[in-house]
């Protein structure tokens, strides 16, 4: 099987930018490259490693992180398989479990149990307790060990207002060049305050903004309604480049 760069991306649900930037930084190196044409190609070894890639993603490990694991001489590769087949099967009880508490909701009984998440985050610090803090936790605790609740506020309301600013032009097309850099200044404040904010935390920083109400309710209120997800969205692009 061989595959040029977009294929690839197609069935890893991962960006051509990302795959380049992890070719940059010696994570997933195509299978080859034509010599003549420049194109990457990749082949089935790609699919596993990108697989375990994801795997450790998943777990919000940093790329520096996986490197190292992945290139462990101790690494196996069916415990990772194994693992993450025990993840999913907690993913998908937890699931099937909102599922039928939906149901009784709608009987009108109680469904607040639904949403223990236990099982799942425990497996998560178990798996990190394994490998290690990740690097962006640790950032964070750096940079915020000397910084008191004032400082603290005073940043969120900076962040605040870059959302404040996204609000004020959601009229535009998120993938508009005043939109993108925007995307741009939130992601750089990020990384100035908080930890290093890759392309790949920010993609995942813009999905939670809308899929967490709390999240979603904070930027509505900087911007107004429909901010989330237009930000959300322009985010998607940007890190889709």
């Amino acid at each position: 099987m061989k595959m040029q760069i977009k294929e690839f991306a197609e069935i890893s649900g991962v960006s051509v930018r990302t795959l380049h930037y992890y070719d940059e930084i010696g994570l997933l190196k195509p299978a080859f490259v034509d010599k003549v044409t420049g194109y990457r190609f990749y082949d089935e070894s790609s699919v596993l490693r990108m697989q375990d890639i994801l795997f450790y993603r998943e777990l919000d490990f940093s790329l520096k992180s996986i490197g190292k694991i992945l290139s462990s001489p101790d690494y196996d590769a069916k415990k990772s398989l194994e693992e993450q087949r025990k993840l999913l099967l907690l993913k998908k009880e937890r699931l099937e479990r909102i599922i039928s508490s939906i149901d009784e909701a709608m009987k009108g009984k109680n469904i607040m149990n639904a949403f223990d998440n236990s099982e799942f985050e425990k497996y998560k610090a178990e798996a990190k307790e394994k490998w290690g803090k990740t690097e962006a936790f640790e950032e964070f605790e750096t940079k915020n060990k000397n910084r008191g609740e004032e400082e603290n506020n005073f940043l969120g309301g900076e962040m605040m207002d870059i959302f404040r600013k996204l609000g004020e032009i959601k009229n535009l097309s998120p993938a508009s060049e005043e939109t993108q850099n925007l995307v741009k200044t939130l992601q750089d404040f990020i990384t100035n305050h908080y930890y290093t904010c890759t392309d790949e935390i920010l993609s995942g920083l813009g999905k939670m903004y809308v899929g967490d109400e709390r999240f979603k309710e904070n930027i509505d209120k900087a911007g107004g309604t429909g901010t989330a997800e237009f930000s959300a969205k322009a985010i998607e692009i940007y890190c889709s480049k």
